[in-house]
């Protein structure tokens, strides 16, 4: 059984990564690259980076974009922002990621799937839904950076995409981004129950325990975020550390490692004892990659 991946995002809005809020809010946080850096030393399973102007802009994600950040990562690279044809499929692999995904495309051209995933095969295409909710409180889908509501349900789109040949699903939550409550565990449960691909949540983790949540309340092969990554060093592996004290296995293939450590009630690592620290005084260690 495949171990569940924690995936950080790296939302770029006019060439500058933000923190986004509601899909409204952006808040600037600096260089595509430096994230893609750190995510990548602090044991990220994947990066996805997102282009959020792209598509407002009738334009693809840039290839050199792409390049300078797929320069600072050795580990999987999603691209996501205005692909809506093969070449533009063609054009981001080539240029350094590993899979794309595609969001308004998938639902104005039925034929995109389907010829992306014969030509380059189902694992490197992700169709992307992005989910908020309406006045009485039921799941919307929207597209163009959830501006346009659409017909249909998350759970019967997911399966859509996944009978035209996407190899994943990752769910965008709206009304849940930026907010820091936690995924949407009733929206998950209804895209995995519907598809037999893996699913992708993304959208509200705001503490290590959502993640926990995320991966035990619902079936979900990967949990995403971006805006809590940006917090702290070590983000990602603290987070890790915090999900593996439930029981749930992780990868982990960095210097660093937090697990066995106390964790406060934010969620991050409490304070070693002035003990501990003293016997830390006589101990070598090699210097530390960070």
């Amino acid at each position: 059984m495949q171990k569940p991946r924690v995936i950080a995002c790296i939302v770029v809005r006019d060439g500058i990564v933000v923190q986004s809020i509601g899909f409204k809010r952006y808040l600037p946080v600096g260089s595509p690259e430096v994230a893609a850096e750190n995510f990548n030393r602090w044991g990220a399973d994947e990066i996805l980076l997102q282009d959020i102007s792209a598509t407002p802009e009738n334009r693809v994600i840039a290839c050199d974009l792409i390049e300078r950040v797929a320069k600072n990562s050795f580990i999987p690279l999603t691209v996501a922002g205005g692909i809506s044809s093969v070449e533009h499929i063609r054009m981001a692999l080539n240029s350094g990621a590993d899979k794309i995904a595609i969001n308004s495309a998938a639902h104005e051209n039925d034929q995109l799937i389907p010829e992306g995933s014969t030509i380059f095969g189902r694992q490197c295409i992700i169709a992307s839904i992005d989910v908020g909710k309406n006045e009485a409180g039921e799941f919307t889908v929207f597209s163009h950076s959830g501006t346009l509501a659409l017909c249909g349900t998350p759970d019967n789109l997911a399966k859509r995409f996944s009978d035209q040949g996407a190899g994943e699903i990752l769910v965008n939550t709206i009304h849940r981004d930026g907010a820091q409550r936690g995924y949407d565990i009733e929206l998950a449960q209804a895209v995995c129950s519907a598809v037999e691909i893996p699913v992708i949540i993304c959208g509200g983790a705001g503490h290590p325990a959502h993640f926990v949540d995320g991966l035990s309340k619902s079936d979900v092969s990967a949990v995403a975020a971006a805006n809590i990554f940006h917090f702290t060093e070590h983000s990602v592996l603290v987070t890790k550390a915090f999900i593996e004290r439930t029981g749930i296995e992780l990868r982990h293939d960095t210097y660093a490692d937090y697990r066995g450590h106390q964790f406060d009630t934010a969620g991050r690592v409490s304070k070693v004892a002035d003990d501990q620290l003293h016997e830390l005084l006589f101990q070598h260690y090699p210097k530390e990659i960070i």
